[in-house]
This record gives structure tokens, sequence and C-alpha cells, in this order.
């Protein structure tokens, strides 16, 4: 009975996870627009930009996985691709050693 009620408590965590993601995005897609694009483009011109992009901010809030959940949440709205992230995600780990 208890490995029933774990699992659905696994699988209801999962999808509220994951409906929050959705509804993040979504609302960043509609807030953000162009600006934030834009923005997110010269700062991840290529792959080098990108790395130091992800320390800083990493560096800056002190946390990582904050970092790379921003970043996925960007690639999910469609504010960055998915080069883009990768550069940046690369920098968020490197921005973790550094802290």
């Amino acid at each position: 009975m208890e490995l029933i009620i774990n699992i659905f408590s696994l699988v209801g965590s999962l999808a509220l996870f994951l409906f929050g993601m959705k509804t993040m995005s979504e609302g960043l897609e509609k807030f953000a627009g162009d600006r934030l694009r834009s923005i997110l483009a010269a700062m991840t011109k290529n792959r080098v930009m990108g790395v130091l992009t992800g320390v800083l901010i990493t560096a800056l809030i002190q946390s990582s996985s904050a970092t790379t959940v921003m970043v996925v949440s960007f690639v999910n709205a469609g504010l960055m691709t998915l080069g883009q992230s990768i550069g940046v995600i690369m920098g968020a780990n490197i921005g973790t050693f550094a802290q």
C-alpha cells in the first residue's frame, strides 16, 4: 500500500512540475517577446559568450540549478535555440565551481 502511495506521489509531483514549466514558458513567451529574444541572442552569439553568460548568471544568483531551469524555460518558450542554451548550461556548471 505504501508503494502505491509513493508512486502516485511521484507521478503527481512530476505532473505538477511539468504543468508549472508549461505555464511559465507560455507566460515568458507572452511577456518577453522580441526584446528579450534580442538580448539573449546578443549574450549568446557564440559559444564562448554563452559560456561566459552562464558563469556570470550562476555567480550572480548563486545557483546553477536555477540558471539551468531558466535556460530550459527560455528554450521551451522559443526565446533561445538549443545551440545557444548548450553554452549557457556549460557555463552554469563552470560557475558552480567558481563559487
